[in-house]
């Protein structure tokens, strides 16, 4: 709003410094702070307005240490995380920029959800939440919501250059180029590095190829948001995990909305993406700052609330920017922790039908409560699984120029 405000004002009244606004970087930078000054500064009254209501967190009882301690602490802060997102972004960027829209409808949404369910975990006295399909039936809608709008909506383009040709000694062509509709993605790691849904699609039909493109959304959005959620097992890990995925989406956004630098790197261009910068900054803001409290011991727990959230728009904001395949490696903390239960619940129901008893790959899953189980701290673990997703950030950077 403040960005449509400063805009109007510089074009009609030419006021010094309403222009500062149209750059990203400032408005991002504002996003951010913003994003970190809802947290930390709002955040104990959010707490203690949750502790007021008894929002506090039932622990089921897992034989970890330190479990105990935990019991009654509030619960649900991803209300904070919310905010910290939504409102720097209604206030610095373009709200309607169509990538801006569809971020902002994911947030909301799977964050009533996630919210839904923590109500009844907590008011209803109900350990098991939600009904694990009806979170299914959620993400799917929002799955939907966001497939079919970067399957048909006319501002969801592509930019194709057409280099400069050299017609005389001196003399070039002027660059021309054309927004184009695309399926096109990015590979890492190989050189000519995109592949295109739309083709391999298109040998199934061209009626089937919007909804099998659908399908691969609604596939991608349910498994980061409850790669997520499973990650939210220890203080400070989700959200510490997520700053870091965060801010190096952000990084792709900036390149992949600008024409010279994604040029030069031989990135995709999608136009109006740079928009996207300043939600990032906000999500990295919210994430930053809701580790305040979040922290090892931690004052609040995101819940639901935040973790279904947080994994739905790290989904969405890689689709937009066309860098989905590159997720098993940016969210290389999410994979390890989902497919360490994958397997932990394999192996003991194909031990269990083999020999009559199931065994287990680890003490315990999600893979952060096996080494709880080998008793190391907490905050160690959290900590070095943070260095973990800085290692797989640097790799999925590295693909900018490694193929």
């Amino acid at each position: 709003m403040l960005y449509h405000l400063f805009d109007y004002i510089d074009k009609v009244f030419d006021f010094p410094g309403a222009g500062v606004f149209r750059y990203i970087s400032f408005r991002a930078g504002m996003a951010a702070l913003f994003s970190l000054v809802i947290t930390i500064t709002f955040g104990k009254s959010i707490i203690d307005w949750i502790r007021r209501k008894q929002i506090g967190e039932t622990v089921r009882e897992l034989g970890l240490s330190g479990q105990t301690e935990k019991r009654g602490t509030p619960t649900m802060g991803g209300l904070m995380i919310m905010a910290a997102i939504v409102i720097p972004t209604l206030l610095f960027a373009n709200i309607f920029n169509i990538y801006i829209i569809l971020l902002l409808v994911t947030t909301i949404w799977l964050g009533a959800i996630g919210f839904v369910d923590d109500y009844i975990k907590v008011f209803r006295k109900n350990k098991e939440g939600l009904a694990g399909r009806f979170k299914i039936v959620g993400q799917v809608v929002i799955g939907i919501v966001v497939g079919t709008t970067l399957y048909f909506h006319e501002d969801v383009v592509v930019r194709e250059f057409n280099m400069p040709v050299s017609i005389a000694e001196g003399i070039v062509d002027t660059p021309s180029f054309q927004d184009v509709k695309s399926l096109k993605t990015t590979i890492p790691f190989i050189k000519g590095n995109e592949l295109h849904y739309d083709k391999i699609f298109g040998f199934f039909g061209d009626f089937l190829t919007p909804l099998l493109y659908i399908g691969l959304v609604i596939f991608i959005v349910t498994a980061v948001s409850n790669g997520a959620n499973i990650t939210d097992g220890i203080d400070g890990l989700a959200a510490g995990t997520s700053a870091i995925i965060g801010l190096t989406i952000a990084i792709y956004a900036y390149i992949s909305g600008n024409a010279i630098f994604s040029q030069y790197l031989n990135v995709m261009f999608i136009p109006n993406s740079g928009e996207l910068v300043i939600f990032c900054s906000a999500f990295v803001g919210a994430c930053v700052g809701f580790l305040w409290y979040n922290a090892y011991p931690a004052q609040v727990f995101m819940g639901d609330t935040g973790s279904l959230m947080i994994g739905g728009v790290i989904a969405v904001l890689s689709l937009t920017l066309r860098k989905e395949l590159l997720l098993p490696l940016l969210c290389g903390v999410f994979l390890i922790e989902l497919l360490s239960v994958i397997i932990q619940v394999t192996y003991f129901k194909f031990t269990r039908g083999k020999y009559g008893e199931g065994r287990r790959i680890f003490l315990m899953s999600p893979i952060h409560h096996h080494y709880q189980k080998k008793n190391i701290p907490e905050a160690k673990i959290t900590v070095r699984f943070w260095i973990l997703g800085i290692l797989f950030a640097i790799m999925a950077l590295a693909t900018l120029k490694l193929r």
